[in-house]
């Protein structure tokens, strides 16, 4: 039986970051209604200044958007907030290539438009398991 991670942590925070309002509003509604705190910016750079003041477990980006394409806000989260899991998605006619280069460039899961909610909703479970399995390690190190 999956451990339902809401449950062991109802502050997990999720940002969002896409530049079509029809795909924020399908994950927002579904991320909600999973128990997540959900954040939403339409492109890198507004997903930037949210994360200035609001802390993310999850993000989840676009790679194509204008302002700031979802490699580039990958690469600065990343840098700024390595705590952060991240999961990139794409629908492009070249979204294989975007992805693969994502998950090179440290995304935890890859999604490829469109997709399922439970995709979207066990890409994100995983990522929390794991976390809260590195957490554990890290409690037993003595770290």
């Amino acid at each position: 039986r999956k451990t339902d991670m809401t449950m062991l942590n109802p502050k997990t925070t999720v940002l969002e970051i896409d530049d079509e309002e029809a795909i924020l509003d399908f994950m927002s509604s579904m991320l909600l209604q999973a128990g997540y705190n959900v954040i939403v910016a339409c492109n890198g750079k507004a997903a930037m200044q949210k994360l200035e003041s609001v802390t993310a477990d999850i993000v989840i980006t676009d790679l194509i958007m204008p302002e700031k394409e979802g490699i580039e806000t990958m690469k600065e989260i990343q840098s700024l907030y390595p705590a952060c899991g991240i999961i990139a998605m794409s629908g492009s006619i070249f979204g294989s290539v975007y992805l693969s280069m994502a998950k090179q460039l440290g995304a935890k899961k890859i999604l490829k438009k469109p997709f399922k909610k439970q995709e979207l909703l066990d890409s994100i479970e995983e990522i929390l398991t794991a976390k809260e399995s590195d957490l554990s390690q890290n409690d037993s190190d003595g770290k």
